[in-house]
C-alpha cells in the first residue's frame, strides 16, 4: 500500500499551522500601517519594541518537547503524566524584543499574567536598558498581539501604560496585530522561538533553571537576552 501511494505522488505529512480564520477586509491595510509605523520610527531613532507573554510553563520534572545530545541510553527522566495540581508553580515569561538593538528582555512572573504585569515588565526593560540606549527618546512604539495581557480592549493594560507614560514623560503608541496573527509579531520568531530551541528537552525544574536558560539564549546574528525573576503580586484584570 505504501509503495502504491508513493507511486501516486503521496507522502507522509504532518499538519501545518497556516489557517488563521476568516480574513478581515482591512487586514492587509493593518499590516501595511504597522510596517510603515515601525520603519518610520526606526529611521528616526525612536525605540520600537515587540511584546508578548510566552506560554506559561510548569515548574518541576515535566516533559519538555525536543531532543538534546546525551550519553547513549541515558535520557532525562521526567514525570509520566502532565496533570499538575493547582499547587504546582507556574512561570509567566513576558518578553520585550528591541527591534533596533536585536536584544531581548524577559521578565519571568510567578503570580498571574495581567495587564499590570505586562506594563511592569515594560517598565523593567526601560529602567534596565531602554533609558540608557535611548537617552533622548520622547516617543516609544510598541507592537503587540490583540489579546492576552496586552490586549487591545484591556482597560488595565491601557491604564498602566498611561501611568508609565506619565512617570517617564514619554508618549507611547501601540500597534496591535489583527486577531490570529501572533506569529507575525517579531518577539515570537526573533526571541521566543530561540528560547524554546535553547531549552528543548530540558525539564524546567525551578525558576532559577528558567532564568538561566533564557539568559543564555543567543543566535548567530548576535541576539542578547536579559532575564530577571519577578515575584511581585499583580493586580488582576477587571478589578
Amino acid at each position: 500500500m505504501a509503495q502504491l501511494l508513493r507511486e501516486q505522488n503521496y507522502s507522509l505529512q504532518s499538519n501545518r499551522k497556516t489557517e488563521e480564520g476568516a480574513d478581515h477586509p482591512d487586514r492587509d491595510a493593518q499590516f501595511r500601517h504597522i510596517n510603515a509605523e515601525v520603519k518610520q520610527a526606526l529611521a528616526t531613532g525612536i525605540p520600537v519594541i515587540s511584546v508578548d507573554t510566552k506560554k506559561k510553563e510548569l515548574l518541576g520534572r515535566y516533559a519538555n518537547r525536543g531532543k538534546q545530545w546525551l550519553p547513549a541510553k541515558k535520557p532525562v527522566r521526567v514525570n509520566g503524566y502532565d496533570f499538575p495540581s493547582p499547587t504546582v508553580p507556574r512561570a509567566y515569561p513576558y518578553g520585550i524584543y528591541d527591534i533596533a538593538q536585536n536584544r531581548g528582555f524577559v521578565n519571568v512572573g510567578t503570580d498571574h499574567d495581567t495587564g499590570a504585569f505586562a506594563v511592569a515588565s515594560i517598565r523593567g526593560w526601560w529602567r534596565s536598558e531602554g533609558r540608557t540606549l535611548y537617552r533622548e527618546a520622547r516617543l516609544l512604539l510598541i507592537t503587540a498581539d490583540g489579546g492576552g495581557s496586552n490586549g487591545s480592549r484591556l482597560r488595565l493594560w491601557k491604564l498602566e501604560l498611561q501611568n508609565f507614560s506619565d512617570e517617564t514623560g514619554i508618549s507611547i503608541s501601540v500597534c496591535h496585530f489583527p486577531p490570529g496573527t501572533s506569529k507575525w509579531n517579531k518577539v515570537e520568531h526573533r526571541l521566543f522561538s530561540f528560547i524554546s530551541s535553547n531549552w528543548r528537552d530540558e525539564p524546567l525544574r525551578d525558576y532559577e533553571t528558567i532564568v538561566n536558560l533564557i539568559a543564555r539564549t543567543t543566535t548567530a546574528k548576535g541576539l542578547k537576552v536579559t532575564c530577571r525573576l519577578d515575584h511581585r503580586k499583580t493586580q488582576l484584570d477587571g478589578r
